[in-house]
């Protein structure tokens, strides 16, 4: 191994180790987008996007959001309108926090549109839709 897949293999098991039980994944369709954006005095930019994701054959709705900072430059988000089938992967809120029902998102997958908001190696796997007779 060389040095830097030791790096790389460190902080994979140290994020793990602390984020391990938190990590979620939902794929379904989207309900609700909400996007917003401020800037203060044209330095400082904050993004916040909401999500209401309802995943596949299940009633229930999924509050996901995201929150970007950036200094100088805007933040970018990749478009995602209501309808659209996606993947999120995120981290869910701690035990007993106010946040513990929603996901904080760190990528999130347009299905659709094929694009990503962190672009990851490899193939885009295929969804594959179960048709159920009667």
């Amino acid at each position: 191994m060389s040095f830097k897949e030791k790096i790389a293999q460190y902080y994979t098991k140290s994020y793990l180790k602390k984020y391990g039980d938190r990590l979620t994944q939902v794929q379904g369709t989207v309900v609700s987008v909400k996007i917003s954006k401020k800037t203060i005095l044209w330095i400082f930019n904050k993004l916040t996007v909401t999500l209401l994701v309802r995943p596949d054959r299940s009633r229930n709705i999924v509050k996901c959001s995201y929150i970007k900072k950036r200094w100088f430059k805007k933040p970018d988000f990749i478009s995602i309108h209501q309808g659209n089938l996606v993947l999120v992967q995120g981290l869910k809120g701690k035990r007993g926090k106010e946040n513990r029902e929603s996901v904080e998102l760190i990528n999130i997958r347009n299905m659709t549109t094929k694009k990503d908001l962190i672009p990851i190696e490899g193939k885009i796997p295929k969804v594959q839709k179960v048709q159920r007779f009667k």
